[in-house]
């Protein structure tokens, strides 16, 4: 099984690592998303560095936890992830989007190893995890299942309804991790479609909340570690984000979602990285 990363800074080391290859793949493939990309990578190099129980060598390892990336443009930062850990090979990130690598514009779980369920198609993610948790509470296992969906994705009525389905079937072994970084494609979330109370919305649906700063990786270790220990019901966390998170002239940017990034922002950014990882 993959050995984990135990500390803050070793942690906070990997979160750049893991931008820096991201700007790369998308410079590379002068594709989109950067936004999006960046706002998830401290929340899913602690899941898989620290929490998860996943095994690099056997991804198909019955007992393992699994996650699914509902948001499924935001792929780049996951495929950076399971490059990190030993998936296959650092190189093949260079082929993201390209006819001859197996890394795909949205995950698919056909083509590439670690990855759980083929996402795109927005509001669907949420539902697969309540059924991948149904059946490990049927089969009596003690995998978990964790879900990143985004804030846009929670304007599509399927999200709630897996909700709904999800606390009906007390899954406690379920963990959806709530992307909110307030943007979404073309505009602000409030400006497209409100979605607050937030907090209160998945309260009454029956699922236990934690609200916290998902650039921050004490918070978002300590809310791992608090929804393991919820009984009876499904948790989800709402982590506060900030979309393009690392880099600053994409930081909080809406056309950061479906702007391409050119070689030249690939260079600047990755200067930025550089040097804010050289302070650590």
């Amino acid at each position: 099984m993959f050995t984990s990363l135990n500390s803050i800074k070793d942690l906070e080391k990997k979160t750049y690592e893991i931008r820096e290859s991201v700007i790369r793949m998308l410079a590379n493939a002068n594709a989109w998303h950067a936004g999006s990309n960046l706002s998830i990578v401290d929340i899913l190099t602690v899941l898989y560095f620290s929490f998860m129980r996943h095994d690099p060598k056997n991804p198909e390892w019955k007992d393992r936890d699994r996650f699914i990336l509902s948001k499924g443009h935001g792929c780049a930062t996951l495929y950076a992830v399971l490059a990190q850990i030993g998936y296959f090979p650092k190189e093949e990130l260079m082929n993201y989007r390209k006819s001859c690598g197996m890394l795909e514009g949205h995950p698919n779980m056909a083509t590439t190893p670690g990855v759980e369920m083929s996402t795109g198609c927005l509001g669907q993610g949420l539902s697969a995890g309540v059924g991948m948790a149904l059946a490990g509470e049927l089969d009596k296992k003690t995998f978990r299942i964790f879900v990143l969906i985004g804030d846009g994705e929670s304007q599509e009525g399927q999200i709630w309804e897996a909700a709904m389905a999800a606390a009906h079937y007390k899954l406690d072994n379920l963990v959806c991790i709530l992307d909110y970084n307030k943007c979404q494609s073309g505009w602000r979330i409030e400006d497209a479609m409100r979605i607050e109370p937030l907090t209160l919305k998945w309260h009454s649906f029956g699922w236990y909340v934690i609200e916290i700063d998902g650039h921050n990786i004490q918070e978002i270790l300590d809310a791992f570690g608090n929804a393991s220990d919820v009984k009876g019901k499904p948790t989800v966390i709402v982590a506060h984000t900030i979309k393009g998170k690392g880099v600053s002239f994409m930081e909080d940017v809406v056309e950061w979602h479906a702007r391409p990034v050119t070689q030249e922002d690939g260079e600047r950014a990755l200067e930025e990285l550089a040097y804010k990882k050289s302070k650590l």
